[in-house]
């Protein structure tokens, strides 16, 4: 079954402790609505660096992306279905869907 890259963009960051916990309860609970298609489900990232084509290296990224997920479905369609459904949407956030591609075997 092909897999889905959903990737975090963006978002307003919780006002509140609380708040925070009602967005992360929402959040896993989305995740368990995808079930076993969720191949590999919460992976916020931090402590972002980029690495220049001369080889420097400076701190912070050159995108937005916060996080992802890695998702199984039947078709774009369907990825994008499931990801119209993500809380992080709520929060001011958007989502790039992608199709991964798999790789031939190296030996």
């Amino acid at each position: 079954m092909p897999q889905y890259l959903i990737v975090y963009l963006g978002g307003d960051q919780p006002s509140s402790p609380e708040e925070g916990k009602r967005h992360f309860s929402k959040y896993m609970e989305w995740l368990a609505s995808l079930g076993d298609s969720a191949v590999s489900p919460a992976n916020p990232l931090k402590n972002t660096n980029t690495v220049n084509s001369d080889g420097t290296v400076t701190t912070g990224g050159t995108t937005a992306m916060s996080g992802y997920t890695i998702i199984e479905a039947d078709s774009m369609e369907q990825a994008l279905s499931n990801a119209k459904t993500c809380p992080f949407l709520d929060i001011g956030g958007s989502l790039e869907v992608s199709e991964l591609i798999e790789m031939p075997a190296q030996k």
